[in-house]
């Protein structure tokens, strides 16, 4: 740990426990002392399908590879480098059109799908691959439709759980990813969905009229809030849910009053022993990412604050503002409705205009020297410097 000088005794970091928030019935619950088992967790290789749909009212203008190729390998090195190596998200393309019994335009696909024409478009989907497809095999199945056929929007794209699972081959489909992207498809579009996959939440908001900033809770910081944004890489907290992050890579800081140092290390950073830049890892066993990446603070039964590093590296090389970002986490709120918010470490500023999806936020992170307080939770932030090896110092005061 780099040297800082403070006031008083530094205390060591609390038991990881005492940071980890309760499941909670919340869609998407952030809460990580439980895995929500019915959804699949990225450890490990899952399998995955990609289904071509076409429509008897439109000829394919593109073929299936070139739509392969739009997502793959794209997707699964985004999820190889957030996961240090420990996730490997196999694609299996079937190179063919399966053509849907009825005409793009009588699915009614849009945002705000009627349940019933969506249940039908996937019924049908499902009916129509079931003579090629032996859906027994993979983890998760991609449904993509042709981007040229009349009845295609793109805004439709979405994972679609079902109350009721489809019984096919032998086993229960829970889940499809319905895919309507034009093509070249929207940044990061597939990564986003196949993240809800895993029970990861939608941290944008929602306006009640559709027109107004999505993105004020988080802007680019994290692809769970756009697809869009400038630093897509997956929240750490979001890494310790889904397992990429363990509890040795956590500094919980401890309920009673005074400081404790922390140095963390970048988040996207690749792990130090055996890592291969691309995201993947020498040999068939993947290493675990190294340094602590998150210092954690309890300030509420179901909220944390929480603290990570973030530089240029890996899926952030286009971020606006490196530092030491810091952001709440509640346990208790659903997926749309604030379940990650970003503290503004610079409010009345912004940057990176021209890119960003929300200015505001994008130079949200703490430079050395800087310091955030809140007397609401009686919790100083300070980060008091860097490394030789690119760490981020940071102390943490409770009052």
């Amino acid at each position: 740990m780099g040297m800082a000088l403070v006031a008083g005794p530094v205390k060591p970091a609390a038991a990881v426990t005492s940071c980890a928030l309760p499941r909670t019935d919340a869609h998407h619950s952030l809460g990580l002392d439980t895995w929500n088992a019915s959804y699949p967790r990225p450890r490990g290789t899952l399998d995955a399908a990609l289904l071509f749909l076409s429509f008897p009212d439109a000829p394919p203008m593109a073929t299936t590879k070139e739509l392969t190729a739009d997502h793959f390998p794209s997707t699964s090195d985004f999820f190889a480098r957030a996961s240090y190596g420990k996730f490997r998200l196999r694609p299996h393309p079937e190179n063919r059109w399966i053509k849907m019994p009825s005409a793009s335009t009588s699915y009614g696909i849009q945002r705000d799908w009627d349940a019933g024409l969506r249940s039908t478009y996937l019924h049908d989907a499902v009916a129509a691959a079931d003579r090629y497809v032996d859906f027994s095999r993979y983890d998760i199945v991609y449904l993509v439709a042709d981007p040229d056929a009349p009845g295609v929007n793109s805004d439709a794209t979405k994972v679609v759980n079902f109350d009721e699972p489809i019984a096919v081959d032998g086993t229960e489909l829970s889940r499809l990813v319905a895919v309507f992207e034009q093509s070249p498809p929207d940044r990061n579009v597939l990564a986003h969905e196949t993240g809800h996959v895993f029970d990861l939440p939608d941290l944008y908001s929602r306006p009640a009229d559709g027109k107004a900033d999505w993105d004020t809770r988080v802007g680019d910081w994290d692809l769970m809030g756009s697809q869009f944004g400038l630093a897509p890489e997956p929240f750490g907290w979001h890494k310790w849910k889904l397992g990429w992050l363990d509890d040795s890579h956590v500094d919980c800081v401890p309920a009673e009053r005074g400081p404790t140092l922390h140095t963390l290390r970048p988040l996207a950073a690749s792990p130090r022993d055996g890592a291969v830049p691309g995201g993947g890892t020498r040999g068939t066993r993947a290493r675990g990412p190294g340094g602590k990446r998150l210092a954690v603070v309890r300030t509420g039964d179901n909220e944390v604050l929480v603290m990570e590093a973030r530089a240029r590296q890996g899926n952030d090389q286009g971020l606006c503002s490196e530092g030491v970002l810091l952001y709440r986490v509640h346990g208790d709120k659903p997926s749309t409705q604030g379940p990650v918010e970003v503290v503004d470490g610079h409010p009345g500023t912004s940057a990176c205009g021209s890119g960003s999806v929300h200015p505001a936020l994008a130079d949200a992170p703490l430079g050395v020297g800087e310091s955030y307080a809140d007397p609401r939770d009686g919790v100083r932030v300070e980060v008091t410097g860097r490394t030789s090896g690119g760490e981020w110092e940071v102390k943490v005061t409770r009052g």
